[in-house]
Protein backbone atom coordinates (compact mmCIF):
# COMPACT_ATOMS: atom_id res chain seq x y z
CA UNK A 1 0.00 0.00 0.00
CA UNK A 2 1.72 3.41 -0.71
CA UNK A 3 2.09 6.03 1.72
CA UNK A 4 -0.81 9.20 1.09
CA UNK A 5 1.71 11.95 0.65
CA UNK A 6 -0.59 13.92 2.21
CA UNK A 7 0.44 12.03 5.61
CA UNK A 8 2.58 10.07 5.50
CA UNK A 9 1.16 8.06 7.68
CA UNK A 10 3.62 5.20 8.77
CA UNK A 11 3.77 2.73 11.33
CA UNK A 12 7.44 3.05 13.94
CA UNK A 13 8.53 1.00 16.05
CA UNK A 14 11.17 1.66 18.67
CA UNK A 15 13.06 -1.46 20.41
CA UNK A 16 15.35 -1.20 23.14
CA UNK A 17 16.53 -3.52 26.18
CA UNK A 18 13.51 -1.81 28.22
CA UNK A 19 10.45 -1.05 26.15
CA UNK A 20 9.29 -1.65 22.75
CA UNK A 21 7.34 1.33 21.62
CA UNK A 22 5.23 1.52 18.80
CA UNK A 23 2.86 4.67 17.10
CA UNK A 24 1.30 5.83 13.86
CA UNK A 25 3.02 8.77 12.86
CA UNK A 26 2.45 11.02 10.38
CA UNK A 27 3.92 13.49 7.89
CA UNK A 28 4.59 16.18 9.88
CA UNK A 29 5.66 14.32 12.93
CA UNK A 30 2.69 14.04 15.04
CA UNK A 31 2.05 10.49 16.67
CA UNK A 32 -1.26 9.72 15.99
CA UNK A 33 -1.79 6.73 17.71
CA UNK A 34 0.70 4.73 20.19
CA UNK A 35 1.21 1.47 22.44
CA UNK A 36 3.92 0.06 24.37
CA UNK A 37 5.07 -3.10 26.41
CA UNK A 38 7.96 -3.79 28.47
CA UNK A 39 10.65 -6.01 26.89
CA UNK A 40 10.89 -9.62 27.71
CA UNK A 41 14.82 -9.16 27.65
CA UNK A 42 15.85 -12.02 29.03
CA UNK A 43 13.32 -14.02 27.87
CA UNK A 44 13.62 -16.28 24.78
CA UNK A 45 13.56 -14.51 21.23
CA UNK A 46 10.32 -15.51 20.20
CA UNK A 47 8.54 -14.16 23.70
CA UNK A 48 10.55 -10.54 23.03
CA UNK A 49 8.89 -11.02 18.94
CA UNK A 50 5.12 -11.44 20.96
CA UNK A 51 5.81 -8.46 22.56
CA UNK A 52 5.98 -6.71 19.56
CA UNK A 53 3.11 -8.43 17.73
CA UNK A 54 0.94 -7.19 21.03
CA UNK A 55 2.53 -3.84 19.95
CA UNK A 56 1.45 -3.82 16.48
CA UNK A 57 -1.83 -5.18 17.48
CA UNK A 58 -2.43 -2.23 19.60
CA UNK A 59 -2.08 -0.44 16.41
CA UNK A 60 -3.99 -2.02 13.88
CA UNK A 61 -6.68 -1.82 16.14
CA UNK A 62 -7.47 1.86 15.16
CA UNK A 63 -9.29 3.15 12.35
CA UNK A 64 -6.28 4.60 10.92
CA UNK A 65 -4.37 1.39 10.61
CA UNK A 66 -5.85 1.05 6.71
CA UNK A 67 -3.71 4.17 6.03
CA UNK A 68 -0.40 3.09 6.38
CA UNK A 69 1.98 2.37 3.65
CA UNK A 70 5.05 1.33 5.91
CA UNK A 71 6.94 0.29 8.82
CA UNK A 72 10.09 2.22 10.55
CA UNK A 73 11.58 0.07 12.83
CA UNK A 74 14.51 2.04 15.31
CA UNK A 75 15.99 -1.41 16.98
CA UNK A 76 19.15 -1.78 19.79
CA UNK A 77 21.55 -2.94 17.73
CA UNK A 78 23.90 -4.16 15.98
CA UNK A 79 21.35 -4.67 13.31
CA UNK A 80 22.23 -5.69 9.57
CA UNK A 81 19.57 -3.85 7.41
CA UNK A 82 21.11 -5.30 4.32
CA UNK A 83 19.74 -8.80 5.77
CA UNK A 84 16.93 -7.61 8.03
CA UNK A 85 18.74 -8.88 11.50
CA UNK A 86 19.01 -7.42 14.51
CA UNK A 87 21.46 -8.57 17.22
CA UNK A 88 21.05 -6.59 20.22
CA UNK A 89 23.69 -6.46 22.78
CA UNK A 90 21.12 -6.19 25.67
CA UNK A 91 18.59 -9.00 24.22
CA UNK A 92 20.48 -12.03 23.72
CA UNK A 93 17.58 -14.14 22.71
CA UNK A 94 17.56 -12.07 19.62
CA UNK A 95 21.28 -13.12 17.35
CA UNK A 96 20.77 -12.45 13.72
CA UNK A 97 16.92 -12.39 14.42
CA UNK A 98 14.72 -11.97 11.12
CA UNK A 99 13.22 -8.97 12.28
CA UNK A 100 12.26 -7.52 9.41
CA UNK A 101 10.57 -10.42 7.79
CA UNK A 102 8.63 -11.05 10.99
CA UNK A 103 7.37 -7.35 11.46
CA UNK A 104 6.56 -7.85 7.52
CA UNK A 105 4.55 -10.95 8.40
CA UNK A 106 2.56 -9.32 10.80
CA UNK A 107 1.64 -6.21 8.90
CA UNK A 108 0.15 -7.82 6.45
CA UNK A 109 3.35 -7.64 4.13
CA UNK A 110 3.59 -3.49 3.97
CA UNK A 111 6.94 -2.53 3.58
CA UNK A 112 9.63 -2.21 6.70
CA UNK A 113 12.50 -0.33 6.90
CA UNK A 114 14.86 -1.05 9.51
CA UNK A 115 17.74 1.02 11.33
CA UNK A 116 19.55 1.15 14.06
CA UNK A 117 18.29 3.42 17.57
CA UNK A 118 20.68 5.45 17.28
CA UNK A 119 20.72 6.39 13.32
CA UNK A 120 16.27 6.52 14.35
CA UNK A 121 17.22 9.18 17.07
CA UNK A 122 19.82 10.93 14.50
CA UNK A 123 16.77 11.05 11.60
CA UNK A 124 14.38 12.79 14.18
CA UNK A 125 16.81 15.04 15.55
CA UNK A 126 17.41 16.25 12.14
CA UNK A 127 14.28 16.18 10.79
CA UNK A 128 12.53 17.89 13.58
CA UNK A 129 14.54 18.39 16.68
CA UNK A 130 18.15 19.97 17.72
CA UNK A 131 20.23 18.91 14.49
CA UNK A 132 17.51 20.41 12.13
CA UNK A 133 19.45 22.65 9.54
CA UNK A 134 22.64 21.39 10.44
CA UNK A 135 25.06 19.81 7.46
CA UNK A 136 27.68 17.48 9.88
CA UNK A 137 26.43 16.16 12.93
CA UNK A 138 26.17 13.35 15.64
CA UNK A 139 23.62 12.41 17.42
CA UNK A 140 23.24 10.52 20.67
CA UNK A 141 21.25 8.07 22.83
CA UNK A 142 22.67 7.42 26.54
CA UNK A 143 20.43 5.06 28.11
CA UNK A 144 20.48 1.19 29.03
CA UNK A 145 22.99 1.31 26.07
CA UNK A 146 24.66 3.81 23.75
CA UNK A 147 23.92 4.24 20.27
CA UNK A 148 24.73 7.05 17.65
CA UNK A 149 24.29 8.26 14.37
CA UNK A 150 25.76 10.78 11.57
CA UNK A 151 24.54 13.50 9.32
CA UNK A 152 27.05 14.12 6.77
CA UNK A 153 26.48 16.50 4.02
CA UNK A 154 23.31 17.14 5.11
CA UNK A 155 22.05 13.60 4.84
CA UNK A 156 21.66 10.64 7.45
CA UNK A 157 23.98 8.64 6.85
CA UNK A 158 23.41 5.05 7.76
CA UNK A 159 26.25 2.64 6.70
CA UNK A 160 25.96 -0.02 4.65
CA UNK A 161 24.30 -2.20 7.30
CA UNK A 162 22.46 1.03 9.32
CA UNK A 163 25.33 1.44 12.10
CA UNK A 164 27.13 4.04 11.29
CA UNK A 165 27.87 6.55 14.01
CA UNK A 166 27.54 3.93 16.65
CA UNK A 167 29.60 5.82 19.21
CA UNK A 168 28.87 3.79 22.11
CA UNK A 169 30.89 0.30 20.93
CA UNK A 170 34.05 3.25 20.91
CA UNK A 171 37.36 2.12 22.95
CA UNK A 172 37.64 4.99 25.28
CA UNK A 173 39.76 3.20 27.89
CA UNK A 174 42.07 0.72 26.21
CA UNK A 175 42.48 -1.38 29.79
CA UNK A 176 38.91 -0.69 30.44
CA UNK A 177 36.35 -3.50 31.57
CA UNK A 178 35.18 -6.40 28.81
CA UNK A 179 32.14 -5.25 27.16
CA UNK A 180 28.50 -6.92 26.36
CA UNK A 181 29.43 -6.56 22.33
CA UNK A 182 32.99 -8.48 22.72
CA UNK A 183 35.38 -5.40 23.40
CA UNK A 184 36.77 -3.65 26.26
CA UNK A 185 36.96 -0.04 27.43
CA UNK A 186 33.57 1.03 24.74
CA UNK A 187 31.83 4.37 25.33
CA UNK A 188 28.45 2.19 26.32
CA UNK A 189 30.72 0.32 29.28
CA UNK A 190 31.41 3.49 30.78
CA UNK A 191 28.34 6.33 29.96
CA UNK A 192 25.57 4.22 29.65
CA UNK A 193 22.94 4.06 33.24
CA UNK A 194 23.39 0.84 34.13
CA UNK A 195 27.36 1.06 34.76
CA UNK A 196 27.27 4.80 35.69
CA UNK A 197 25.46 3.20 38.11
CA UNK A 198 27.08 0.50 39.25
CA UNK A 199 30.27 2.71 39.72
CA UNK A 200 28.81 5.12 42.17
CA UNK A 201 27.34 2.28 44.32
CA UNK A 202 31.01 0.84 43.95
CA UNK A 203 32.57 3.96 45.20
CA UNK A 204 29.86 4.43 48.05
CA UNK A 205 27.15 6.23 47.08
CA UNK A 206 23.95 4.98 49.12
CA UNK A 207 20.29 5.17 47.74
CA UNK A 208 17.81 7.13 49.58
CA UNK A 209 15.06 5.31 51.48
CA UNK A 210 13.20 4.26 48.72
CA UNK A 211 16.37 1.88 48.01
CA UNK A 212 16.86 3.12 43.75
CA UNK A 213 19.80 2.92 42.28
CA UNK A 214 18.99 3.44 39.03
CA UNK A 215 20.84 6.36 36.98
CA UNK A 216 18.14 8.23 37.56
CA UNK A 217 18.54 8.40 41.18
CA UNK A 218 22.11 8.97 40.99
CA UNK A 219 21.47 12.16 38.77
CA UNK A 220 19.06 13.44 41.45
CA UNK A 221 22.17 12.68 43.98
CA UNK A 222 24.59 14.67 42.11
CA UNK A 223 22.40 17.69 41.43
CA UNK A 224 21.64 17.93 45.16
CA UNK A 225 25.76 17.89 45.21
CA UNK A 226 26.24 14.64 46.09
CA UNK A 227 30.58 13.85 45.63
CA UNK A 228 30.31 10.66 44.43
CA UNK A 229 27.41 10.72 42.43
CA UNK A 230 29.02 14.66 40.61
CA UNK A 231 32.30 11.89 40.26
CA UNK A 232 29.78 9.15 38.80
CA UNK A 233 28.48 11.76 36.46
CA UNK A 234 31.94 13.12 35.34
CA UNK A 235 33.35 9.65 34.39
CA UNK A 236 30.70 8.91 32.28
CA UNK A 237 31.24 12.90 30.45
CA UNK A 238 34.65 11.74 29.86
CA UNK A 239 33.88 8.58 28.04
CA UNK A 240 31.21 10.16 25.88
CA UNK A 241 33.62 13.57 25.43
CA UNK A 242 36.75 10.96 23.77
CA UNK A 243 34.20 9.45 21.60
CA UNK A 244 32.28 12.71 20.41
CA UNK A 245 36.07 14.24 20.02
CA UNK A 246 37.19 10.77 18.34
CA UNK A 247 34.11 11.13 16.08
CA UNK A 248 34.60 14.94 15.04
CA UNK A 249 38.31 14.45 13.94
CA UNK A 250 37.14 11.77 11.75
CA UNK A 251 34.56 13.17 9.98
CA UNK A 252 34.52 16.95 11.09
CA UNK A 253 31.16 17.75 12.70
CA UNK A 254 30.38 20.52 14.58
CA UNK A 255 27.45 19.51 16.58
CA UNK A 256 26.87 16.70 19.12
CA UNK A 257 23.31 16.40 19.99
CA UNK A 258 22.35 13.89 23.30
CA UNK A 259 19.57 12.69 24.27
CA UNK A 260 18.32 9.39 26.11
CA UNK A 261 17.87 9.11 29.61
CA UNK A 262 21.03 9.49 31.23
CA UNK A 263 20.84 12.82 29.26
CA UNK A 264 17.84 13.73 31.76
CA UNK A 265 20.12 14.47 34.15
CA UNK A 266 20.47 18.19 32.44
CA UNK A 267 24.04 19.88 33.70
CA UNK A 268 24.96 16.65 36.02
CA UNK A 269 26.10 15.62 32.34
CA UNK A 270 26.38 18.52 30.11
CA UNK A 271 28.70 20.54 32.55
CA UNK A 272 31.21 18.14 32.41
CA UNK A 273 30.59 17.08 29.04
CA UNK A 274 31.78 20.46 27.97
CA UNK A 275 35.03 20.70 30.43
CA UNK A 276 35.92 17.26 28.92
CA UNK A 277 35.82 18.76 24.98
CA UNK A 278 37.67 20.81 25.86
CA UNK A 279 40.04 18.47 26.69
CA UNK A 280 40.14 16.32 23.80
CA UNK A 281 38.53 18.37 21.22
CA UNK A 282 41.64 20.15 20.70
CA UNK A 283 42.52 20.50 16.60
CA UNK A 284 41.08 23.53 15.01
CA UNK A 285 38.73 22.01 12.69
CA UNK A 286 37.15 20.69 16.10
CA UNK A 287 37.51 23.08 18.39
CA UNK A 288 34.26 24.87 17.83
CA UNK A 289 32.07 22.13 17.83
CA UNK A 290 28.77 22.74 20.51
CA UNK A 291 27.03 19.83 22.62
CA UNK A 292 23.01 20.59 23.04
CA UNK A 293 20.24 18.54 24.61
CA UNK A 294 18.12 16.66 22.42
CA UNK A 295 14.66 18.08 21.17
CA UNK A 296 12.29 15.11 20.28
CA UNK A 297 12.05 13.72 23.89
CA UNK A 298 11.44 10.35 24.80
CA UNK A 299 9.29 9.96 21.00
CA UNK A 300 12.71 10.56 19.26
CA UNK A 301 13.30 6.64 18.76
CA UNK A 302 9.44 6.36 17.05
CA UNK A 303 9.77 10.04 14.82
CA UNK A 304 13.41 8.62 13.61
CA UNK A 305 12.06 5.12 12.73
CA UNK A 306 8.97 6.99 10.76
CA UNK A 307 11.40 9.29 9.14
CA UNK A 308 13.34 6.33 7.83
CA UNK A 309 10.59 4.76 6.64
CA UNK A 310 9.00 8.22 4.86
CA UNK A 311 9.44 8.64 0.85
CA UNK A 312 11.20 11.70 0.24
CA UNK A 313 8.96 14.53 0.14
CA UNK A 314 6.74 12.56 2.79
CA UNK A 315 7.79 15.26 5.60
CA UNK A 316 11.01 13.64 6.83
CA UNK A 317 14.68 14.43 5.46
CA UNK A 318 16.69 12.14 3.63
Amino acid sequence: MPIDPATGLVAALDIGGTKIAGALVDGEGRVRVRSRRPTPAREGGETVMAAVEAVLADLAASPLWETVGAVGIGSAGPVDASLGTVSPVNVPGWRDYPLVERVRRATGGRPVTLVGDGVAMTAAEHWLGAARGHANALCLVVSTGVGGGLVLDGRIHPGPTGNAGHIGHVPVDLDGEPCACGGRGCVERIAAGPPLARRALENGWRPGPDGDVSAAAVAAAAQAGDPIAVAAFERAAQALAAGIAATAALVEIDLAVVGGGVAGAGEALFAPLRRSLDTYARLSFVRNLTVVPAATGTDAGLLGAAAAAMPPGAGATG
